[in-house]
């Protein structure tokens, strides 16, 4: 550990990994509420929030086990997910008047193609206004899920024991994961019916 008279102990939640003050006070300075993407092992999360002295203000919130009201079969943390999730919390932003805000990925590695970015792109998709550069996002085959279909096919021909022990969350609810992308097409459209557009 550094010793002497200048140095300074950093902020807790710098010590444990969690937040980037640097890039935090860079997203605040621009006065607008932040669009914030987090992911775990299961879920995406998204939430759209405002810096308040006692601590974050959440304005809309909007996550992957939401998808199940609309009827989702697939998984709540893949890349379709994401996308859905993006497309979620904008409609819901937009019903509460916020129509403007700034992306904030936290610690997530902005990996061109990461889910974070498929998130984003549902949001600019469902009419939130903010900068998103077009090589991050992932194509939209990936967004449809077409890859995971097309992995899912080939695993069932060649390794059907593996197909169903990768697959077992899907076949339990009796959807098959070729059908993702028609099935991804489905619930985007029930919730752009669900907030008008």
């Amino acid at each position: 550990m550094a010793r002497g008279p200048r140095y300074k102990v950093p902020f807790r939640r710098r010590r444990e990994g969690k937040t980037n003050y640097y890039k935090r006070r860079r997203l605040l300075l621009s006065g607008k509420p932040r669009l914030i993407i987090r992911k775990t092992l299961k879920r995406i999360i998204a939430q759209i929030a405002i810096a308040k002295l006692e601590g974050d203000y959440i304005l809309v919130n909007a996550d992957s086990y939401e998808l199940k009201k609309y009827g989702w079969l697939g998984s709540t943390s893949n890349t379709p997910a994401a996308y859905l999730v993006g497309l979620l919390i904008a409609k819901k932003a937009l019903n509460k008047g916020i129509t403007e805000v700034v992306p904030d990925i936290g610690l997530n590695t902005p990996s061109p193609g990461a889910r974070v970015f498929a998130a984003l792109k549902g949001a600019k998709d469902g009419g939130l206004k903010f900068n998103l550069g077009e090589k991050v996002i992932p194509d939209e085959s990936r967004i449809k899920g077409e890859h995971i279909a097309r992995y899912a096919e080939i695993l069932e021909k060649e390794n059907p024991q593996r197909f169903k022990l990768q697959f077992s969350e899907y076949l339990k609810r009796n959807f098959h994961p070729k059908d993702l992308p028609k099935h991804f097409d489905q619930i985007r459209q029930k919730i752009l019916e669900e907030f008008g557009g």
